[in-house]
C-alpha cells in the first residue's frame, strides 16, 4: 500500500468515526430531551415550597440574579437619600415589606416564612447591594422569587424613600426601630394618587399614551390573572372575556361606546359603568390607564 492509499484509507476512518460521534451525540441530545420531557411530564419535579433547591441550582440562580440586576441598574443614578426621605420610607416599609422581608426585632410573617426562596433581609442587602441595586429591584420586582414590581404602586419618588429607609437598618437597634414606630398613626402611607393626573410626582412627561407601557401596567395591576392577554404570559384563567380583538369591538362591557375616554373611564372606575361587574376598582391611576387603554386599542 503506497502513501496515497494510506492517507485515503485514514480519511474514510475518520469520516466514519465523525458520522458515529455525531449520530451518538443526536441520540444523546433525543435522549436527554424524551428523558426532560417525561420528567416533568409524569410529575418527577417536586414543586413543594417546602423542597428547596439544591445547593448548585440555587447558586446558579442567584448568580443570574445578582448579575441580571447589576447590569439593569448601573445607569442608575441615585439621588442625595436623607434622613426624612428614610422616616417616608419607613412608613412604606412598614405596610408592604416588613411582612415578608422582617426589620430589626420584627420577624417575616406567615407569607414571608413559607416563601421559597425565603425573602432575604434587607439589612444585609443594604450592605451587599448598591443603592441603585436596591431601587431597581423594588421597582421592577423579581420573577420566581414572590418579590412584586412596585412601580405600579409608587412614584420613583417614593421607591426612593423606601430605599433610603433600608440603607439605614443595618446600623438600626432593635430598641431604635421600635421607637420609631411608637409614635405611628394608624393612617397608611400614600400610594399614588389615582383621583388626578395633573400632578408632576404622578404624570410622566410624555404627552402621549404609551402602548408599550400599558401593556406592562396590565400585568402590573394583576389583569393577566383573569383575563387572557395577547402578548402576556399569565395562567389563562378565563375569569373575565379574552382581551383579543377588543381594539375593535364596538362596545365596553356591552353598554360604553369603545372610545378612549370610555376605556380610561372603565379601566379606572368600572363599578361605576355596571354597579354589577365583577371587575374590582383596582385603584388604577389616569396615566396608567391610558397607557393600558392605547395597547388595547392595538388588540384587533
Amino acid at each position: 500500500m503506497n502513501n496515497q492509499d494510506r492517507q485515503d484509507s485514514v480519511r474514510k476512518i475518520r469520516k466514519r468515526i465523525e458520522i458515529h460521534v455525531g449520530i451518538a451525540i443526536a441520540a444523546l441530545v433525543v435522549a436527554m430531551g424524551v428523558g426532560a420531557a417525561g420528567f416533568v411530564y409524569w410529575g418527577a419535579y417536586n414543586v413543594s415550597a417546602l423542597q428547596q433547591h439544591t445547593e448548585p441550582v440555587f447558586t446558579i440562580l442567584n448568580l443570574a440574579l445578582d448579575r441580571s440586576i447589576r447590569q439593569r441598574a448601573e445607569e442608575i443614578e441615585p439621588p442625595s437619600l436623607t434622613s426624612q426621605m428614610a422616616e417616608q420610607g419607613r412608613l412604606i416599609y412598614q405596610q408592604k415589606c416588613v411582612q415578608c422581608h422582617g426589620a430589626p426585632g420584627v420577624g417575616r410573617d406567615d407569607v414571608g416564612k413559607g416563601m421559597t426562596p425565603v425573602p432575604p433581609n434587607l439589612a444585609h442587602t443594604a450592605k451587599a447591594k448598591g443603592a441603585a441595586e436596591v431601587f431597581w429591584s423594588v421597582k421592577h420586582g423579581i420573577k420566581m422569587t414572590g418579590m412584586p414590581s412596585w412601580q405600579f404602586t409608587f412614584t420613583d419618588e417614593q421607591i426612593w424613600t423606601i430605599v433610603a429607609f433600608i440603607e439605614q437598618m443595618p446600623e438600626m437597634s432593635v430598641a431604635e426601630y421600635q421607637a420609631m414606630n411608637a409614635n405611628d398613626s394608624e393612617d397608611p402611607a400614600p400610594p399614588r394618587d389615582v383621583t388626578t393626573a395633573s400632578t408632576s410626582a404622578e404624570v410622566r412627561n410624555a404627552a402621549e399614551p404609551d402602548s408599550e407601557r400599558g401593556k406592562l401596567a396590565l400585568y402590573g395591576y394583576g389583569c393577566i390573572a383573569c383575563h387572557r392577554i395577547p402578548g402576556t404570559v399569565g395562567p389563562h384563567a378565563d375569569v373575565g372575556p379574552p382581551l383579543k380583538g377588543i381594539g375593535e369591538r364596538r362596545y365596553i362591557a356591552g353598554v360604553l361606546a369603545n372610545t378612549e375616554e370610555n376605556m380610561v373611564h372603565w379601566l379606572r372606575h368600572p363599578t361605576e359603568v355596571d354597579p354589577l361587574t365583577a371587575m374590582p376598582d383596582l385603584g388604577v391611576t389616569e396615566q396608567d390607564a391610558r397607557d393600558m387603554a392605547a395597547y388595547l386599542e392595538t388588540l384587533r
